[in-house]
């Protein structure tokens, strides 16, 4: 089916046909697209402008492409929201529609680093609590999560009983986070985090570290998550001023 009675760039029209057809359920999700040869003759456009359409369909993840192996359509994100409200990853999942739960890998008292104190300064801090869990969504591994909180705040023993720190320390110590300062990056590869949340080699993980605040300014979680980026997807609203 020739997709060329159209004024726009052709690549723009093999985009909207890929993305068409991965809507309408002709191609499935995790499902091999034909190859480049089919599909560049089934769409009646050179291989060169089927790359480039499919080079920027990976980049906005709508397919990963395998070197050697093929083109395939990624699973469309569970959750897919802004991030400007300061929300759990127990109430991200909740408000997919999925059932949360968390599974933990570890908890010890570590001595704070001299990063560590940078972040939590002016507070003075001694030792922490570390903590690895991994979350998961109707029991799919989706969020590996490492937490670290002044050992003072939260008894050891009870960090178990909580699926949500943020609950935990306003239970415990009343203090309430307001707001978070945020920096988001990726991860290509790490093999023990890839292997704990079943990753593929080629899929890459969203990183969202944080330091959490109280109204009064005091910094009393540091969290470093990485989600899954076929089942996370983040937005940003910005504003001109």
């Amino acid at each position: 089916m020739s997709i060329k009675a159209d004024s726009r760039h052709l690549y723009l029209q093999v985009i909207d046909h890929i993305k068409r057809d991965i809507e309408s359920g002709k191609y499935k999700e995790k499902q091999k697209l034909p190859s480049e040869f089919q599909l560049s003759k089934d769409l009646g456009v050179s291989r060169a402008t089927l790359r480039e359409a499919l080079r920027i369909l990976e980049e906005d993840n709508v397919v990963t492409r395998r070197h050697g192996v093929g083109t395939f359509v990624n699973q469309k994100p569970i959750f897919s929201s802004g991030i400007e409200e300061l929300t759990s990853v127990t109430d991200m999942i909740k408000n997919s529609g999925k059932l949360p739960g968390s599974q933990f890998l570890s908890t010890e008292i570590i001595s704070a680093t001299d990063e560590d104190c940078t972040k939590f300064s002016p507070t003075k801090i001694h030792n922490l609590i570390k903590i690895e869990r991994i979350r998961t969504a109707n029991h799919i591994p989706v969020v590996f999560c490492i937490d670290k909180i002044p050992e003072e705040y939260i008894p050891v023993e009870q960090v178990h009983r909580e699926d949500s720190l943020l609950k935990l320390l306003e239970e415990n110590v009343n203090k309430s986070i307001s707001y978070a300062v945020a920096y988001i990056d990726t991860l290509s590869y790490h093999e023990r985090i890839f292997n704990i949340l079943d990753c593929q080699p080629d899929q890459s993980l969203l990183v969202l570290k944080q330091v959490h605040y109280t109204e009064d300014d005091e910094a009393v979680l540091y969290s470093i998550n990485y989600f899954r980026s076929d089942i996370f997807n983040f937005h940003v609203l910005r504003k001109r001023f």
